[in-house]
């Protein structure tokens, strides 16, 4: 398996899919999703184009595979782009025409259980992009967040190599979408305390592959992800997301992923900055802070069997935590561990 091939990009001006393949979430939140729309439009210089199912909750997997594919089709269309996640959008890959997927590469956006189609598209051979959600990023109360929208501007027209930078202020509690007043300021912010780095000291590139680790763990169990081989020399990146699995489940995923035999391939690993509050749980700061120390340590007493010498970044904005990064998924990227940096290629 060579390494995945890029799509052309969009320009500003150009006509791009916005779709639903896991959650109709824009059928229930229009006032969130039209203003990810208008800022589509008016930060971005985009013109959304909607499908069938964009806005239908339950949709039949076929027809959102349909969409999918038809926006794929679309010669007009220069990019798609997902509204949001969800938890079946494992029941609609199969449903996908990957002839024409892979005759008609284009960058994807989604993350979360947008995972399942970064990975399909990776299985396809084309490069992918982890982050950039309608709903959550675009549709931000107050305001996009600068890293965010930087990131995804460059990701959606640029071809260069991009260094992230550890966030200045960083949140995992957001605004009710229930609440539509509340879309006029922004969410609750915290201090950033920078990346967390562990392992050797050395300089690691490669090709990406993960995205968010409940999904990811699905993806094992029906045996749709690559294999040791495929991966040899990758950047594992992931992520929790609001559901917030225990570190005892993650200890278990990321054990699991090492007596697959993916762990001991690896050049290096990406964890995103866990999100540690949800309006069914809602820890205190303190207890946020403890969560994600927990979640730290079980992911390097997974690690330590099958790949005890590898390096580790933790608390990468990446994930369901606010802001977000743009990572190209099957693309290049660069870990610095001399420098402390990390650099990926759009």
């Amino acid at each position: 398996m060579g390494a995945p091939i890029y799509p052309p990009k969009p320009q500003p001006g150009d006509r791009v899919a916005v779709v639903s393949p896991s959650a109709g979430l824009p059928g229930l939140f229009p006032h969130v999703y039209e203003l990810g729309l208008r800022r589509l439009r008016e930060e971005l210089g985009l013109e959304p184009v909607e499908y069938p199912t964009t806005r239908i909750m339950g949709a039949d997997p076929r027809d959102r595979a349909r969409d999918l594919t038809a926006a794929f089709a679309d010669p007009s269309i220069t990019a798609v782009l997902a509204t949001v996640g969800g938890d079946d959008l494992i029941t609609v890959t199969p449903h996908l025409d990957d002839d024409v997927l892979r005759a008609n590469p284009k960058p994807y956006f989604g993350y979360s259980d947008n995972t399942n189609v970064l990975n399909h598209l990776y299985r396809l051979g084309v490069v992918a992009y982890h982050g950039g959600s309608v709903l959550v990023h675009l549709g931000r109360p107050g305001a996009p967040h600068p890293l965010t929208v930087d990131s995804l501007r460059a990701a959606l027209f640029t071809t260069d190599w991009y260094e992230l930078t550890p966030a200045p202020t960083w949140g995992d509690r957001p605004n009710p979408w229930t609440e539509p007043e509340t879309l006029a300021y922004e969410p609750e912010m915290l201090p950033g305390e920078g990346w967390r780095w562990h392992g050797p000291q050395r300089m690691v590139r490669g090709h990406t592959w993960g995205g968010n680790l409940e999904i990811l763990h699905w993806l094992m169990a029906v045996d749709r992800v690559p294999t040791a081989d495929e991966l040899a020399g990758s950047v594992l990146l992931f992520e929790t997301s609001q559901e917030m699995p225990s570190a005892r489940e993650v200890f278990r995923i990321v054990r699991n992923m090492g007596e697959r035999g993916l762990l001991a391939a690896l050049g290096a690993v990406i964890v995103g900055r866990p999100k540690a509050w949800d309006f069914d749980k809602p820890l205190s700061v303190p207890e946020r802070q403890a969560w994600g120390e927990a979640q730290r340590e079980a992911v390097l007493r997974a690690l330590a069997p099958y790949h005890p010498d590898a390096v580790v970044v933790f608390d990468v904005d990446l994930g369901h935590t606010d802001p977000q990064v743009i990572i190209p998924y099957g693309g290049e990227i660069q870990v610095d561990a001399v420098a402390r940096r990390i650099s990926v290629r759009y």
